[in-house]
């Protein structure tokens, strides 16, 4: 098998089973003729006399026929394909260049062409051998052999490239070698195709090419400059060994893919190389200074030279880009290294700085500016043209001062824009002109600072001073209201008790004290939006209370709202003032069957919420702790985004006249947050609307064990027998309302009591002075003028450590409790209060041990 043996001419091609085509014919030729010879015998014969001789040849070809007809059932008679015996065909396989070999099931070769005899290195046709016999002894190619053999015999098709080792020294020779089944066909599977290919001189073409690619990515790896590749996916794809060296990364460890251009460029750099805006069918190379980030992260300076391409459609290519080190710079020229470090400050502000000419082109911009750009929108407008970054709306204002910088005014205003893009964002222009000549066209600097989230937090602080100051007005009003509502109220008591129910003006002094009543629970809601109402909270579990709440949710809702509780497991239990919480729930549970008209569902679902999971909420303001979450959600009609920032003010309502006061909100705000809880809510217009509320876990192991109270409860006090609220004792009565003291002296005299009147702090102090201490009980205002009652409370204590106070205010107790000195003890009367309370208050007071 040596290289001469392509210089010899070609054996003839073998085809073992040769149809004899010219043999045929003949015998097709002979049998008419003896068929014509004896139809004219019997001519001769006469027509009785050749009758049995007709019929004894029409039998015999009768049994031909039939004969014929079964063998070709049986397969064993073929019709010869035309195509078969097409010499253009034959040839193309005869005289085809790769050897071509054909063998029966047995493995027999029944063709060859001439190529494969001159490939196996057969003499003659009677030497031609199988494939696998031509091959058997060399080790080199057993193992190919063997899979194509196994492929044939399977009726698969296969190929394998293996090397010849030369005989005496020579040369070797690569060999392509394929088997393929003969036809579809059942009985033509069962042949196989060889064929034999000698491809080594396309083995040497590529083992030169190969080893040009080496001597290339040689030159390029040791290159005194860097090289990178980086694709569209922002994924490293090469880095030469230069900048491997340069950054102190791991060659191997950047061509497995698990370095990004982010990973290698400091700062926004990488924005810089991703802003280029697409020009489809164009290759783009721009020239950029920026930051390398080293493994140990410091930073080199560096400039790049980065080539993209562009396909037809837009779609960026893989860059080319040249990195060269200006780190020498910073040492050896004192002027390239004065322009080495106003580019770092010029990339790695972070305001974003951008020149542009008159229309609003960008010609230059940092880094920080073409990220801010990329984050705008994805068609890179905005860094193309600076108009384009800010909004329709506000557009306006940034163009007029672009064109009184390219006029050389100074001193131009900064403009406050919002950006353009999908959310809402905004940014303070600050624009100076340029100092050129006609040849440039660079006509203002303009420095961009993104104000969203400044702006997020002003009108959030906004907000919270807004509530704060409504709070604090509401409390105000409450608390002057109260004085009024407790002296109708007292009065009114004062007029029952003078009236019998069949008096005639009877039912209209229940009517007063009814609107009283009603007054007093509105000043109460006030008083819960501005948290200085008075609270008794106690540990409480939200699925029983909410179970017990679910009676009376059905009977508000109404039979057209479904209401759905989904229980949380193992719920924490929370401390909270019980019936403020049903207000809670009532209260939006109002709200939510008023905003589904036409029926819909409401859903309350309760669980807990942990500190880690808190974290992840998005909800501002809301420390990290673990908290009971309610979740109250409705199908309703929802709350437009315009005015879901009022809701929780007070007297604010969008319902018609009459049909509610605006406090139903502003109190479930007020009572969550004087919890210590938060509450938010989220809405869609015409989809409904869900408030979540956060109340704290309350942990018993973290404050001390509360003495046992006594129950409360309207079936408790019926049980009780009527309290005997007569009684005896001084009592000093504190109180800078005229009437409403004079009201509360008045029915503390009718029980008994001998009562001391003082307007504020000073007159009790020198009343209880006359009287050398000789009083009882003090019963007295907290916010007074001159003297307030705390401050009254530690001159009198000073004095006489003993004395017992009650005090009434229409604030909250813990609202002065902590300007008291710690253990401190008073009784506590929020207003307004009848004069049954009044009273009680005083006989359980002055009665305690």
């Amino acid at each position: 098998m040596s290289a001469e043996t392509h210089n010899e001419s070609p054996p003839e091609p073998v085809a073992v089973h040769e149809p004899a085509r010219r043999g045929s014919i003949i015998l097709v030729l002979l049998v008419a003729a003896a068929l014509v010879g004896v139809a004219v015998a019997l001519m001769t014969l006469g027509r009785v006399n050749a009758q049995p001789y007709i019929l004894g040849i029409l039998a015999v070809l009768a049994m031909v026929g039939l004969f014929n007809l079964f063998a070709f059932a049986a397969g064993i008679i073929r019709f010869a394909d035309r195509n078969a015996d097409n010499p253009i065909i034959s040839r193309i396989a005869d005289h085809a260049y790769d050897g071509l070999a054909v063998t029966d099931p047995r493995g027999h070769v029944v063709y060859s062409n001439a190529a494969y005899l001159t490939l196996t290195g057969a003499t003659s046709p009677q030497d031609v051998r199988p494939v696998e016999r031509v091959f058997i002894g060399n080790p080199d190619v057993s193992e190919a052999v063997f899979r194509l053999l196994k492929a044939a015999r399977e009726g698969k098709r296969q190929q394998e490239e293996v090397r010849i080792a030369g005989t005496d020294g020579g040369q070797g020779r690569w060999l392509r070698m394929r088997v393929r089944p003969l036809g579809d066909v059942k009985r033509a599977a069962r042949y196989a195709v060889w064929s034999i290919a000698d491809i080594t001189r396309d083995r040497e073409r590529q083992e030169d090419v190969f080893q040009e690619l080496q001597h290339a990515i040689e030159y390029l790896d040791h290159a005194p400059c860097g090289f990178f590749s980086v694709n569209p996916a922002g994924e490293i794809a090469y880095v030469n060994a230069t900048l491997a060296n340069w950054l102190d990364h791991d060659l191997a460890e950047i061509g497995s893919g698990g370095l990004k251009l982010t990973d290698i460029v400091s700062g926004d750099g990488a924005s810089l190389l991703t802003s280029i805006v697409p020009a489809p069918g164009e290759v783009k190379t721009e020239v950029f200074d920026i930051d390398l980030r080293m493994r140990n992260g410091k930073t080199m300076p560096v400039r790049l030279y980065h080539k993209l391409a562009f396909g037809a459609d837009g779609t960026p290519g893989a860059s080319r880009t040249l990195v060269i080190s200006r780190a020498r710079d910073e040492h050896s020229d004192p002027q390239r290294a004065a322009e080495v470090q106003f580019m770092r400050f010029f990339d790695h502000t972070p305001m974003a700085i951008a020149t542009v000419d008159r229309g609003g082109t960008v010609v230059r911009a940092n880094a920080r500016f073409a990220k801010l750009a990329q984050s705008l929108g994805g068609d890179g407008a905005a860094s193309k043209s600076i108009f384009r970054a800010v909004n329709a709306r506000d557009r306006g204002l940034l163009i007029a001062a672009i064109n009184q910088a390219a006029e050389g005014q100074g001193d131009i205003a900064p403009v406050e824009a919002m950006l353009d893009g999908t959310r809402e964002r905004w940014g303070q222009f600050f624009v100076t002109s340029v100092e050129r000549d006609e040849r440039e066209t660079e006509a203002a600097i303009v420095y961009l600072l993104e104000t969203t989230e400044r702006r997020a937090l002003e009108n959030q602080i906004n907000q919270s001073q807004k509530m704060e100051m409504v709070g604090q007005l509401a409390g105000g009003i409450a608390h002057d209201f109260n004085n009024v509502l407790s002296a109708i109220m007292m009065a009114n008591d004062f007029l029952l008790n003078a009236h019998k129910p069949t008096d005639p003006s009877f039912q209209d002094i229940m009517q007063i004290k009814q609107n009283a009543t009603r007054a007093a629970t509105l000043v109460r809601q006030l008083l819960a939006f501005s948290r200085r109402q008075t609270l008794r909270p106690q540990v409480l579990d939200l699925g029983d209370a909410l179970s017990d709440l679910t009676m009376l949710l059905r009977r508000l809702i109404g039979e057209k709202v479904k209401l759905d509780l989904v229980h949380g497991r193992d719920l924490w239990p929370v401390k909270v003032d019980v019936s403020q919480f049903e207000q809670v729930i009532v209260n939006l549970a109002v709200n939510a069957r008023d905003a589904m008209p036409d029926g819909g569902t409401l859903t309350v679902k309760t669980g807990n919420v942990s500190a880690d999971e808190s974290a992840q909420l998005s909800y501002k303001g809301m420390p990290v702790a673990d908290y009971v979450r309610i979740d109250m959600m409705d199908t309703g009609t929802g709350i437009p985004p315009d005015i879901i920032e009022k809701i929780f003010e007070p007297f604010f309502s969008t319902k018609e006249v009459g049909k509610g006061t605006g406090l139903g909100l502003s109190t479930v705000y007020g009572i969550v947050k004087q919890t210590g809880g938060f509450v938010y809510v989220d809405s869609e217009a015409g989809k409904g609307t869900a408030f979540h509320i956060f109340l704290p876990r309350h942990r018993p192991e973290l404050e001390a064990q509360p003495e046992p109270q006594a129950a409360n409860g309207a079936a408790a006090e019926a049980a009780k027998p009527k309290p005997d609220l007569t009684g005896q004792g001084t009592i000093l009565l504190v109180e800078d309302e005229d009437g409403l003291r004079s009201l509360n002296a008045r029915g503390l005299r009718s029980r008994g009591y001998s009562v001391i009147e003082a307007a504020n702090g000073v007159e009790a102090i020198e009343a209880l002075a006359e009287k050398d201490g000789m009083v009882d009980l003090v019963v007295s205002d907290v916010v007074m003028p001159e003297m307030d009652g705390p401050t009254m409370l530690k001159e009198m204590r000073a004095k006489n450590p003993n004395l017992r106070i009650i005090f009434v205010s229409g604030y909250a107790e813990d609202a002065f409790e902590k300007s008291l000195p710690e253990n401190q003890q008073f009784a506590f009367l929020p207003k307004p209060f009848t004069l049954a309370q009044l009273v009680a208050a005083v006989k359980e007071t002055m009665t305690a041990s």
